[in-house]
């Protein structure tokens, strides 16, 4: 891990990404923000492993790095893992579905307005969680 920099870069481009998912929530795209919402949770979580010298492997998500290396991130978060490894499995459940779809599903049909708000709420606590324990640019 040569870049420093890429940590605070991931949790600020998620934090400009949160902004784009309520765009998107306006215009009524629950399938987008759910989609979107993965991208941030991921982005976000594998800039928090970044900050404490864990490598991310090429992942979507990264629920069971996190709960594995716990004894290496900040006492602080410690008691928020568990929500945030939930928060990114679930979202990369949706991951594919939520873009592509498949023959019987239309993501646009599918997803709900519901399904975004806990998408989107997924997306905010992660951030604001992660944010704290990652230099800022």
């Amino acid at each position: 891990m040569r870049n420093r920099d890429l940590a605070s870069d991931y949790v600020h481009r998620a934090g400009v990404r949160l902004r784009a998912i309520d765009v998107l929530f306006e215009g009524e795209s629950w399938a987008d923000v759910v989609r979107e919402s993965q991208e941030i949770v991921e982005l976000a979580l594998k800039g928090l492993l970044r900050a404490h010298g864990i490598e991310a492997p090429r992942i979507h998500d990264v629920s069971g790095i996190l709960i594995e290396e716990r004894k290496r991130l900040p006492d602080a978060i410690q008691e928020q893992l568990g929500e945030l490894a939930r928060i990114s499995r679930q979202l990369r459940r949706d991951r594919e579905l939520s873009f592509y779809g498949t023959e019987d599903l239309t993501p646009s049909d599918f997803y709900s307005k519901e399904d975004a708000e806990t998408a989107r709420a997924g997306a905010r606590t992660t951030v604001e969680a992660v944010r704290v324990h990652v230099p800022e640019r």
